[in-house]
């Protein structure tokens, strides 16, 4: 078993599970079709390109800062019968987060070719939105573990709470919430998502780990 653990920080991110056009708001962690969608870019899929294989990982995330909200105004003018009409639309992003994400699976050569991918990426790469490009490093490596016990034992990537809150796909009955962000397909006209299960943890990093920052070296 073992865990592609990636660094997910920016300036702005935004990982939208509900969009309209006047209004496009941003989950509050990444989602997982945003990751999937960025694993998907770097190894150069088109949009119509199947997604089980990484759609199977099991996918957490850990927030070591969450950032704060904010919104974009913008003024779109469009034409009409009766002439030019403006209509109001919002944006909304995280400002300065940082997130720890994992993707666990039992094919190493998978993730192996995934993180190099990540480092060697097709098409450009962003946290939620375009206009999001991530800050380096954006994958920190495989662990050999599961992604439950490298969430817990990773050193915070920022300055933040000692509790961490964790939200992970969820594994039987255990279940926080469900979450509409699995992608079934990326196509434009066609895109699809379907509901997923999540189990949210909060974890105290002022407690002694097993992590060995040694063994990174």
């Amino acid at each position: 078993m073992s865990t592609l653990l990636l660094r997910l920080a920016a300036p702005l991110q935004s990982w939208g599970v509900e969009a309209k056009f006047e209004t496009r708001r941003t989950q509050n962690y990444p989602t997982k079709s945003g990751v999937i969608g960025l694993l998907a870019a770097a190894l150069g899929y088109s949009r119509n390109s199947s997604l089980e294989r990484l759609n199977h990982l099991f996918f957490g995330v850990r927030v070591d800062r969450r950032g704060e909200l904010l919104r974009d105004y913008h003024t779109v003018e469009t034409k009409t019968n009766m002439g030019p009409s403006t209509i109001i639309t919002e944006r909304f992003y995280l400002a300065d987060a940082v997130f720890l994400a994992g993707l666990e699976s039992d094919d190493a050569a998978f993730l192996q070719e995934l993180e190099q991918a990540l480092h060697n990426p097709v098409f450009p790469l962003y946290l939620g939105r375009r206009s999001c490009a991530p800050t380096m490093p954006l994958s920190l490596g495989i662990r050999d573990s599961s992604l439950i016990d490298t969430l817990r034992n990773e050193p915070s990537q920022a300055k933040s709470e000692r509790k961490l809150w964790i939200i992970t796909d969820a594994q039987g009955s255990d279940v926080s919430a469900l979450i509409q962000d699995t992608p079934v397909s990326f196509d434009r006209i066609h895109r699809k998502f379907a509901f997923r299960p999540v189990k949210e943890r909060y974890i105290d990093m002022s407690l002694p780990t097993q992590h060995d920052p040694m063994n990174e070296l």
